[in-house]
C-alpha cells in the first residue's frame, strides 16, 4: 500500500514551499538569476540546498515559480488599473503609470522580470507574459477606438509597441537608483498616450 502524506504533512511542504519561493525571490531581486544558485536560496531559507529539490526538481523549475509568481502579481495590477471605470485615455495613463512606480519601487525584482540574463526556461515566460501585458493594453486601446477618444488604429500593434516601449524605457533606470521617478513617470506616460494617439492635453 502506498504511503500517502496525512493533511499536517501537506500543509508543512506547502507552508515551507511558499517560504523557500519567497526566500527565492529576495535573492532574485537582490543578485540576479544567474547568481540565485540553489545554495544561495537554500542560505536565504535556512536549509539544507538539497532539501530545495523536495519542493522544485531543479533550479531552473524554481525560477519559473519565482518569475510567474512576481510576474502574475504585477498583470493582475495592472489589469485592475485598466478595467477601472472611467475614460480609456485616463484608464491608460493610470496603468503605465502603477506599472512603471511599482517597477522603480522594486528595481531588483524590476530588473530581473523585465530584462536580467536568465535560463531559457525563465526566457519562455517571459515572452508569455508580454503577451499578457499587451492583451491588456490592446482591451483598453479597442475601448478607446470604440468610443471615439482614440484614432482608428491597430489595437494589437499599438499594444504590442506600447509593452516594448515602457519595458525598454524601464530598463536602464531600473540600474541606476539616482534616477528621478516623478520626471520618468510623467515622461513615460506622456510617450505612451502619444503611441496610442491620445490628444495632448
Amino acid at each position: 500500500m502506498a504511503y500517502r502524506k496525512t493533511p499536517a504533512e501537506l500543509r508543512r511542504l506547502a507552508t515551507a514551499r511558499e517560504h523557500l519561493v519567497a526566500c527565492a525571490t529576495s535573492v532574485v531581486a537582490e543578485v540576479g538569476w544567474a547568481q540565485a544558485s540553489v545554495t544561495a536560496v537554500a542560505d536565504a531559507a535556512g536549509i539544507a540546498a538539497g532539501s530545495v529539490y523536495q519542493h522544485f526538481p531543479s533550479k531552473a523549475a524554481l525560477a519559473v515559480e519565482v518569475f510567474r509568481r512576481a510576474a502574475g502579481r504585477e498583470v493582475e495590477v495592472l489589469g485592475e488599473v485598466l478595467a477601472e471605470p472611467g475614460d480609456p485615455v485616463e484608464r491608460l495613463s493610470r496603468g503605465v503609470r502603477v506599472f512603471a512606480r511599482r517597477a522603480l519601487e522594486n528595481r531588483g525584482l524590476a530588473y530581473a522580470l523585465l530584462a536580467a540574463p536568465a535560463e531559457p526556461a525563465v526566457g519562455a515566460e517571459r515572452l508569455d507574459f508580454r503577451r499578457r501585458y499587451r492583451a491588456l493594453f490592446a482591451e483598453v486601446v479597442r475601448e478607446g477606438i470604440e468610443q471615439g477618444v482614440l484614432p482608428r488604429q491597430n489595437g494589437e500593434i499599438t499594444a504590442a509597441a506600447l509593452t516594448g516601449a515602457v519595458g525598454e524605457v524601464l530598463v536602464d533606470p531600473l540600474g541606476h537608483p539616482g534616477t528621478t521617478t516623478d520626471a520618468l513617470l510623467a515622461e513615460l506616460t506622456a510617450m505612451a498616450l502619444r503611441c496610442a494617439g491620445a490628444p495632448a492635453p
